[in-house]
């Protein structure tokens, strides 16, 4: 089973067996107002019946910017203030995906974008604008296919872009692609 896959099935499983989606339960997990991985994590399987690696996955989702200081924290924030707000739950699950490849994933905010980086820079996240989110990928050498294109101008700091349109669902491939690059980064 493929990162991907294992991400879309935790995330079915929670839907099922909750009735709350995945970004429910970070939100929860957020405003629990419990410190310490382990201490919310034994939060939620005390508090709502989650198991250990549900409610693992949500702990590390919620706190996916811990890696990032209190200024990136603020830069995160700031990104997604007033029209771009929408965009939150989408990047959260892309830093909870990204966040399962490995220990070594590094967020650093920028003011517009968060950069992803391994031993160097293989992707970034960028709420543009109210209508679209756009996820940056150093792919160089692969053809583009679907909604993977080549950045162009965009930024020179990756090689293609995802465009991901509000009310869209992200392409399914996008968890592959970020591995994929994720993977070259190494």
């Amino acid at each position: 089973m493929t990162d991907k896959e294992a991400f879309a099935a935790t995330s079915r499983a929670l839907l099922a067996k909750t009735g709350h989606d995945f970004d429910h339960w970070v939100g929860v997990a957020r405003s629990a107002g419990v410190s310490g991985h382990m201490a919310l994590v034994q939060h939620l399987k005390d508090a709502h019946g989650l198991g250990h690696g549900h409610a693992n996955t949500i702990v590390h989702a919620a706190n996916a910017s811990a890696a990032v200081s209190q200024d990136g924290d603020a830069l995160v924030d700031a990104m997604f203030e007033g029209a771009r707000g929408e965009w939150r739950a989408t990047y959260d699950t892309l830093v909870a995906a990204v966040m399962a490849f490995g220990d070594d994933v590094e967020l650093a905010p920028k003011k517009g974008y968060v950069s992803l980086r391994r031993k160097k820079q293989f992707a970034l996240l960028q709420p543009s604008t109210k209508d679209r989110f756009d996820v940056g990928l150093a792919l160089k050498g692969e053809e583009p296919a679907g909604a993977l294109e080549l950045a162009g101008s965009w930024n020179a700091m990756v090689s293609h872009r995802v465009r991901i349109a509000a009310g869209a669902a992200p392409d399914p491939r996008l968890v592959g692609w970020l591995r994929a690059a994720y993977d070259r980064a190494g």
